[in-house]
């Protein structure tokens, strides 16, 4: 495995000097922005693809830092019922699909996005009930009207191109947010779909990561380390729907905390040794959103408690056994 971080905390520096700080913290990839939700402050992905020489720099910029690629980051949602908001995501993960391409890079994390409840939707409507009957209804329609049809043709194209690897990041308000939404969409479209596992978005719907990442064996292309502290009262109270304003730390069920504020290095060495179980030996790439700590202090933290959880090493042959 190797440490690696999600950019984006440091989109108001430049490229260079973000790796400059993740250097010296002993960082050894990193995951970069291209478009969607991340941004692309470090990777505008038109401008690369339009500059050839821009590439060649970015790779010696990499290399001078002695830092890997693990992934690029275009989190959108390409099926988003309104078009021009849908076709503005698509287009910039194809952009992300040819710029990956250029750059070798055979992961791309993103979202599986979530379509209306019709045709005629202008918003999406994320179904979390079965009841009323209407909900079957809507989710038949997301999944076989738009999802499905949508994944298999823009995941034949990233195969064209070399990305072998979209790695779904499981997020409620998206129809791909557990295991079994997860594996529904791999079965339907291929072994090009795997998960980018964040246990921050799985901490507080009750699900246990570890358990999970069984579940996913063969199917985990990426890792996102992010943690989430639940407030016992406030859950008590009001359960773990939670539509206030991540500002409230004091009010919500539950905020998102860098690695081992919400969870301690016991659950996260279950964890990574979890995955050392499964098979995967990717990038453990860390995404900083705390809102009780400084970007650098947040990030370096992470990165402390990570080297002890990690193993950075391959186990070799049992010579007890």
């Amino acid at each position: 495995m190797k440490l690696s971080v999600l950019t984006v905390l440091y989109g108001a520096l430049s490229l260079e000097d973000t790796l400059k700080k993740l250097s010296l913290l002993g960082v050894q990839e990193v995951e970069l922005g291209c478009g969607g939700y991340p941004g692309d402050a470090h990777l505008p992905a038109a401008e690369y693809l339009a500059d050839p020489a821009k590439i060649q720099e970015l790779k010696d910029l990499l290399a001078k830092y002695n830092m890997e690629i693990s992934a690029l980051a275009c989190h959108g949602n390409p099926v988003h019922p309104n078009a021009a908001v849908a076709k503005e995501f698509h287009d910039q993960f194809c952009n992300a699909v040819l710029l990956a391409e250029q750059l070798s890079v055979d992961t791309i994390v993103t979202f599986s996005g979530c379509p209306g409840d019709s045709a005629t939707s202008q918003y999406p409507n994320w179904v979390t009930c079965s009841w009323p009957l209407d909900f079957g209804t809507i989710l038949d329609y997301q999944w076989n009207d738009v999802l499905i049809p949508y994944w298999k043709q823009t995941a034949a194209f990233a195969s064209s191109h070399g990305v072998n690897k979209i790695a779904l990041e499981m997020h409620p308000g998206f129809c791909v947010y557990n295991p079994s939404s997860l594996l529904r969409l791999r079965e339907a479209v291929g072994d090009v779909i795997g998960a980018n596992f964040d246990p921050s978005h799985l901490f507080w719907q009750g699900i246990v990561p570890s358990v999970a990442i069984k579940e996913l064996k063969g199917a985990i292309y990426h890792f996102h380390a992010k943690d989430t502290k639940l407030d016992a009262a406030n859950v008590a109270q009001n359960g773990v729907l939670d539509t206030g304003n991540y500002a409230d730390l004091l009010g919500r069920s539950w905020s998102f905390r860098t690695v081992g504020y919400g969870h301690g290095l016991e659950e996260w060495n279950e964890i990574l040794s979890t995955l050392r179980m499964v098979g995967y030996d990717g990038a453990i790439s860390i995404e900083h959103e705390d809102g009780l700590m400084s970007i650098d202090e947040g990030l370096s933290k992470a990165v402390s408690l990570l080297k002890q959880s990690i193993m950075f090493e391959s186990a070799g042959e049992m010579w007890w056994n």
